[in-house]
C-alpha cells in the first residue's frame, strides 16, 4: 500500500497558497484491507474511506472508461493494479493531476507525469489527456478555476477541445446539479467574470445560461451605464460583488438582475422599459431548471423586481419608502434586506466610472427600516380590536404609523 498527496492541496501547496482540505491516493490496496486498518467506508460509486484519525478522505486509485453520455456515463474500475500514473490520467487538468508521496528512499518527493508543474509555472490551464472529452463538468471545472487563478489563461489546445464538446452536444447533458453546483463555487471565487468569458469562448455559455449568454451585445443608455454592453455591465457587476465579498445568495442576485434586458424589443433599445418583470419570469425558468436553493432563488427575485425602484429611492417619500420595504418583505426579513441592498450596490457600482462610488440608498433604507421597526404595531391592533376595528383596515392604520415614523425620521436633521 503506497499513499500519496494528490489534487488541489498539492497544487495550492506548489503555489504557496494555503492548503485547507487534503485529498489523498491508495495504490496497491483493497477495499478490505482499508476496513481492517480503521478506515470508515463512504463512497457510493468508488471506493472512499474516511481516515480513522483525521477523517480525511482517502480514495483507492481507480480509471475511468466512458461507457454513455454525460456526467454518470462512466465505468469506474479500481483493483490493487491501478497505478499511480493510471489515476492521475483520468483528471481534468495538469494542476490538478500532481501528486507528492515517498520516494524508494522513503524521501518526500513530487510525481508529476503530465507536467503540471510546468504549467503552474505558466500559468496555463490545460487538460490532460484527450480523456477530458468525456466529462462535460470540465468544461465548468475549466472555467471555474480561470475564475480562481485570475493570471491563468486556458491553452489553446484546451479551449478548442471545450469547444469541439461543445459542437457536439456533451454540454447538452450536464446534470443540472453539477452545473449549479460548479456555477455557484464559480461565483465565489476571487473573479467570477473570468468563468463566464470562458464560458462565452468555447460556446459552453450559450448552452447551460442562455438567459444570460444573450445579454452580450445589448445596448443600454450611456449616460447610465458608461460601458454600454449590458453583459459587460454584468460582469463588472459580479466582479464588485466579490470585490465586496458578497455571500453566494447577493452574487447570484447579481447575476440574474438584468436577464430582462437580453428580451428588450429592438425598436426601444437602448431603453428597456419594464425588464424587471421580465427578469423575474426568466428567473422563474432559469431557477427551476437547475434547481437553485430557495434563499438564492427568493433573494434574487426581489433584486430583479425592485433594484430600479431602491436605486430611485432616494427621491422617495415617506409612505413610498415604507411600501418598498414591504413589497421586500423587509420588516419581516430584515437582515435580508442588507443582502438586497448590497446587490443593489453592487449593481450601481458594477458600472464604468462608478466604482468607488457612494450608495446613499443603503443608508436611507436602512434609516427607514429601523423606523418602521419601532412602530409598535400589537398596540395599534389592540386599539384597533377595542375599537371594533378589523382586517384590512388594521393594515391600513398600521402602514400609516410606519409612513408617520418614516416621516420623522427623514425630518432629522443630517448627522
Amino acid at each position: 500500500m503506497q499513499i500519496y498527496m494528490v489534487g488541489g492541496a498539492v497544487r495550492d501547496r506548489l503555489l504557496g497558497r494555503p492548503v485547507n482540505d487534503h485529498d489523498w491516493v491508495v495504490v496497491g490496496a483493497t477495499p478490505e484491507q482499508m476496513v481492517a486498518q480503521g478506515y470508515l467506508p463512504v463512497g457510493r460509486d468508488f471506493p472512499v474511506f474516511l481516515h480513522p484519525q483525521t477523517r480525511e478522505e482517502y480514495a483507492l486509485a481507480r480509471t475511468e472508461r466512458k461507457s454513455g453520455r454525460g456526467y454518470r456515463g462512466f465505468v469506474v474500475q479500481t483493483s490493487p493494479e491501478v497505478t499511480l500514473e493510471e489515476d492521475l490520467s483520468r483528471r481534468d487538468i495538469t494542476i490538478n493531476s500532481i501528486a507528492i508521496g515517498a520516494d524508494p528512499t522513503g524521501a518526500e518527493a513530487i510525481f508529476d507525469p503530465h507536467g503540471g508543474a510546468r504549467d503552474l509555472r505558466d500559468k496555463v490551464l490545460r487538460h490532460v489527456t484527450h480523456a477530458f472529452h468525456d466529462d462535460p463538468v470540465r468544461i465548468l471545472r475549466v472555467a471555474r478555476f480561470a475564475a480562481r487563478f485570475t493570471d491563468f489563461s486556458v491553452a489553446p489546445e484546451t479551449m478548442a477541445l471545450m469547444r469541439s464538446m461543445v459542437k457536439h452536444g456533451e454540454a447538452d447533458h450536464l446534470v443540472a446539479e453539477r452545473v449549479w453546483q460548479e456555477l455557484a463555487r464559480g461565483l465565489m471565487e476571487e473573479k467570477p467574470s473570468r468563468m463566464f468569458e470562458v464560458l462565452r469562448q468555447c460556446g459552453a455559455l450559450k448552452v447551460v445560461l442562455p438567459e444570460v449568454d444573450r445579454l452580450w451585445g445589448v445596448p443600454q443608455r450611456a449616460d447610465y451605464h458608461p460601458e454600454v454592453d449590458t453583459g459587460v455591465h454584468l460582469m463588472m457587476v459580479l466582479d464588485m460583488a466579490a470585490r465586496l465579498q458578497a455571500p453566494l445568495a447577493v452574487r447570484f442576485a447579481c447575476l440574474a438582475h438584468d436577464l430582462g434586458k437580453g428580451t428588450t424589443p429592438a425598436d426601444v433599445l437602448p431603453r428597456h422599459i419594464g425588464h424587471e418583470q421580465r427578469s423575474t419570469d426568466l428567473l422563474k425558468g432559469l431557477c427551476e431548471r437547475l434547481r437553485v436553493p430557495t434563499d438564492c432563488r427568493e433573494l434574487a427575485d426581489v433584486v430583479a423586481r425592485e433594484h430600479s425602484n431602491i436605486h430611485r429611492s432616494g427621491s422617495l417619500d415617506a409612505a413610498a419608502l415604507v411600501r418598498l420595504l414591504e413589497r421586500c418583505d423587509a420588516i419581516r426579513k430584515p437582515t435580508r434586506m442588507g443582502d438586497i441592498l448590497l446587490a443593489c450596490e453592487c449593481d450601481a457600482r458594477g458600472r464604468l466610472h462608478f466604482e468607488e462610488a457612494a450608495y446613499p440608498q443603503r443608508a436611507r433604507l436602512g434609516g427607514a427600516l429601523a423606523a418602521v421597526q419601532s412602530v409598535a404595531t400589537n398596540v395599534i391592533a389592540a386599539n384597533a380590536a377595542s375599537k371594533g376595528i378589523t382586517g384590512q383596515k388594521v393594515g391600513e392604520l398600521i402602514h400609516a404609523a410606519r409612513a408617520e415614523a418614516v416621516a420623522a425620521w427623514l425630518a432629522q436633521p443630517a448627522t
